[in-house]
């Protein structure tokens, strides 16, 4: 634990990254330094299975910490710090959200209240979403004169489609949690006190999975996403080979044989 963030893995491989950072969890750089160093040790770890990524009960994150973008953050002498300095905040949140995409295993974000701005991407760079009905998503930087650069423009349009990522970053505007299901941005809403108890039920059934075939299957979709079709069929079909090598298949394909599909117990 340390002053941004608190890591917990439970006994079934479960890590829960919980972001700690004021009343809204601004992203500053000294919280995006630290979710990048935990997430590159989780995924060294092989007993850990699932990473959720969660702000707590009331929100994940409204955005990031602006006033480090300011050389003068006071309103009456306001300047804009230099783009050195932009750039190396920029690269923060790059490196961060990347080091959470680039997890071997799951990674489930969990969201109650606001995920706006960087917390929005920082839920887009997660491999699925699970939101309270109270959850509200946005980037809202055109507002403010800017444009997203914590991955916005790219993870939200390969999730939703170019039309509607144009729309919500071009307008700013916020969506509900039922939009954002209907649109393809989150996976499942459940009601605000059912949430933990859900992301938990789905954490556990990944958790419970084979370990080394899911990050086969994540890495495909996720490298698959950079080519053509043939490029992502020819990825697919490495991988398909590959994950018969592994101890999780002869388990797996054994259990089928004896007993059907869905009574295999992997080793952990």
């Amino acid at each position: 634990m340390n002053e941004f963030l608190a890591v917990v893995v439970d006994d079934r491989g479960v890590a829960t990254i919980t972001l700690q950072h004021g009343k809204v969890n601004a992203l500053c750089v000294g919280l995006l330094e630290a979710l990048r160093a935990e997430a590159g040790a989780l995924a060294d770890r092989e007993d850990v299975r699932v990473v959720v990524v969660t702000g707590g009960p009331k929100l994940l994150a409204a955005g990031a910490d602006i006033t480090e973008f300011a050389a003068d953050p006071d309103p009456a002498s306001f300047q804009i710090a230099e783009p050195d300095e932009v750039r190396r905040i920029g690269r923060a949140f790059l490196d961060a959200f990347g080091a959470v995409a680039s997890l071997p295993q799951p990674s489930i974000a969990s969201v109650s209240g606001y995920a706006l701005g960087g917390g929005c991407e920082l839920a887009l760079a997660c491999d699925l979403r699970v939101a309270s009905d109270r959850a509200r998503f946005g980037l809202p930087e055109i507002l403010l004169g800017i444009i997203p650069g914590g991955g916005g423009t790219q993870r939200l349009t390969r999730l939703v489609g170019p039309a509607v990522a144009k729309e919500l970053i071009f307008t700013g505007r916020q969506v509900d949690a039922a939009e954002a299901l209907r649109i393809g941005l989150v996976n499942r809403v459940v009601a605000a006190d059912d949430l933990d108890a859900a992301t938990e039920e789905l954490a556990a059934a990944l958790a419970a999975g084979p370990r080394r075939s899911l990050a086969l299957a994540k890495g495909a979709i996720d490298r698959g996403l950079v080519g053509d079709l043939a490029a992502g069929l020819e990825i697919e079909h490495d991988s398909f080979v590959e994950v018969f090598g592994t101890p999780e298949a002869t388990v797996g394909v054994r259990s089928f044989l004896e007993h059907g599909p869905g009574r295999a117990e992997f080793p952990r």
